[in-house]
């Protein structure tokens, strides 16, 4: 990771097994480089919206994809997308939960703030691989977000 102004992939998961796991993927894939990997939601708020121990990096400098569990520590995955949503300057950056919740009530709510993918992690090794790869490729490479 170059810096954090120069960011194409927020991931934000307490899990460190899942997130080497992704992490490690996406580098696999060449998709990996511009990579930051926080730990909760509130250390994700800090990055997102430049506090904290972030508060030399500018808001405008977004990410091109956020990768977000929901169950985290300190804050969860909905309060930081209702925040992201929420904030004019923050409310196109594309957004992705990725869970190991299956709960209807977590779905129906992600959509209802604005997520624009709900992914339940895949069980096993070479699922989850995959699953990784395609969402970074699609995200990074195909998508085309709002400038």
């Amino acid at each position: 990771m170059k810096n954090m102004h120069d960011v194409d992939i927020l991931l934000v998961e307490d899990n460190m097994e899942d997130a080497e796991l992704v992490v490690r993927e996406l580098k696999k894939n060449n998709l990996g480089n511009n990579l930051i990997h926080l730990m909760d939601g509130a250390q994700a708020l800090d990055f997102i919206f430049g506090k904290g121990k972030y508060s030399e990096r500018k808001v405008h400098d977004k990410p091109k994809v956020i990768l977000l569990d929901l169950k985290m520590p300190k804050v969860d995955g909905l309060e930081v997308l209702q925040a992201i949503r929420s904030d004019e300057r923050t409310r196109l950056i594309p957004v992705v939960i990725m869970t190991s919740s299956r709960e209807q009530k977590d779905i129906v709510e992600s959509y209802n703030l604005g997520v624009n993918a709900y992914v339940v992690k895949p069980v096993g090794f070479d699922n989850f691989s995959k699953a990784v790869a395609e969402l970074g490729m699609f995200w990074i490479l195909v998508n085309q977000p709002p400038v």
